[in-house]
């Protein structure tokens, strides 16, 4: 009768462990769908602003800011807070593989994540591009992009601004 006790107690603490490792692996699973539909997001809001600045290219507001000035600060935004959730995503992703599936696999008698994991890093040992890798590629050569249309939109007005400070310390100078 004891024995049963005993045997009863390991199995259901063994469901419990394998109901958990199943519950934590499909949440594992929804967090890397959400990384996906953050990514695409990013990669949406990214078109979108390449293709307002297109549209409204010729757009003035104010004295001399152009919507394409405007777009090309919203775009190096984007490109940086898709950089940043990139890599929050990656470590995040691996701290739940490391950390929490791995422990739990541990009183497993199979470990599939753990397998997978270390599949996963002797593939990125050998310095092939993993998806991730291109996100922040796409989001660093935009970010580039944006910054190089930021200065030749900025560049203008810097040297009118400066043209008229000369001018006016030309004419108190010359005045005095």
């Amino acid at each position: 009768m004891k024995l049963e006790t005993e045997e009863r107690k390991i199995m259901d603490r063994d469901e419990m462990i394998l109901q958990e490792y199943k519950l934590y692996t499909e949440q594992k699973d929804n967090f890397i769908d959400r990384n996906f539909n953050t990514n695409r997001f990013y990669m949406i809001s990214f078109l979108a602003v390449i293709l307002a600045m297109i549209f409204t290219g010729n757009v003035v507001f104010m004295e001399r800011i152009t919507a394409t000035l405007l777009f090309s600060l919203i775009g190096i935004s984007v490109c940086a807070l898709w950089w940043m959730n990139v890599d929050s995503y990656n470590t995040l992703i691996k701290i739940k593989y490391a950390n929490v599936i791995e422990k739990i696999e541990e009183k497993l008698p199979i470990k599939p994540f753990t397998e997978e994991y270390k599949g996963i890093e002797e593939f990125r040992d050998k310095k092939v591009f993993m998806f991730s890798d291109i996100q922040k590629l796409i989001a660093v050569f935009g970010a580039l992009f944006f910054f190089a249309i930021f200065v030749s939109e900025v560049a203008p007005i810097v040297v009118r601004i400066t043209e008229k400070a000369l001018s006016i310390i030309g004419t108190v100078k010359g005045g005095i």
